[in-house]
């Protein structure tokens, strides 16, 4: 719940100040009435007096009624999940031969194969996916598509190669992104928004520099939302003899802040499902503000009707 005019809820001051005359009166009448020396003189002078519920709900009602109303004039608004319309996203996947490490059972391409299943599951199906590879180098292996089928064929065909080469693989994310938009534009219509969903376990090694990468994705206005995907302890049997693989946190860390995206950090096939699960409800999905001033203005009907009701059966009086 956020408030459109939240200006108007400084009058909420007001209503608490004639709460507080409300209770400072009340506690004046009974100190007056304790100045009676007989209780029977009190008796027969006054009337019977309802009980003190009977007394204060017409005014505690009429209390929430002005409530409600000044709720009413901040235009309440309540936040609602609407799926993305023809926006891209590639979804880029480090290849690299450290991603046969089994840190992360039963080994790290095979989970984020699985991960990134789960990531399609939560995209609206107008939302336009891409699949890119890199290890050495990288690949466009499915340009952005509704179809969902062959961005799975294509993620579960994923292979293994050698050396790391991110700059590349958010390079290869770019183009797919500038040739869609192209096209769009060739049909009379606007580039859609885009982002690049990067998950890689190591630190580049080939071709162009993280930064050089990431200053360009920010110049397009393309977020690139990392997964450092490993520990910090993993290892890979290479002829008998084990050669360390860490996560290398920091630099898809930095990729992320330099591109105004999201940094993410999986150690485990679960962890990283929930994160790529986490990505495409906030990627596929916006969140638009509808306006419910209405429920507070029926409230605010209701509190003061009821009030009113209260008042006459209970005093005979409006409040």
């Amino acid at each position: 719940m956020t408030f459109l005019a939240g200006h108007w809820l400084w009058l909420l001051l007001a209503v608490g100040a004639i709460a507080a005359a409300y209770i400072v009166m009340s506690l004046r009448r009974k100190a007056y009435a304790a100045r009676f020396t007989s209780v029977g003189l009190l008796a027969s002078v006054l009337p019977r007096r309802p009980q003190w519920w009977r007394r204060h709900l017409p005014a505690a009602l009429l209390l929430l009624t002005l409530a409600a109303m000044v709720f009413s004039l901040a235009r309440p608004a309540q936040a609602r999940r609407v799926p993305r319309e023809r926006a891209t996203i590639i979804l880029a996947i480090d290849v690299s031969n450290s991603m046969a490490a089994t840190d992360v059972a039963p080994n790290r391409l095979a989970a984020a194969k699985d991960g990134a299943d789960a990531f399609i599951d939560q995209l609206p199906p107008r939302i336009n996916l891409g699949l890119v590879s890199f290890s050495g180098s990288a690949a466009l292996l499915v340009p952005p598509t509704t179809d969902r089928q062959s961005v799975r064929s294509g993620i579960h065909g994923l292979q293994l190669g050698p050396s790391t080469a991110i700059g590349e693989g958010i390079f290869a994310g770019l183009q797919a992104i500038a040739t869609a938009g192209e096209q769009l534009a060739a049909d009379g219509g606007t580039p859609p928004p885009a982002a690049i969903v990067l998950l890689s376990d190591g630190e580049t090694q080939r071709g162009r520099p993280n930064a050089q990468a990431a200053q360009a994705a920010r110049d397009a206005g393309v977020p690139v939302d990392t997964i450092a995907y490993g520990t910090a302890d993993g290892s890979l049997d290479v002829g008998g003899q084990e050669i360390p693989v860490p996560v290398n946190e920091d630099a898809l860390r930095e990729i992320a802040r330099a591109t105004d995206g999201s940094y993410h950090r999986a150690t485990s096939g679960d962890e990283l499902r929930s994160v790529y699960e986490n990505l495409g409800s906030s990627i596929g999905y916006r969140n638009e503000f509808h306006e419910v001033t209405t429920w507070f203005v029926g409230l605010s009907l209701l509190l003061g009707l009821t009030a009113a009701a209260g008042s006459v059966a209970f005093s005979s009086r409006l409040p």
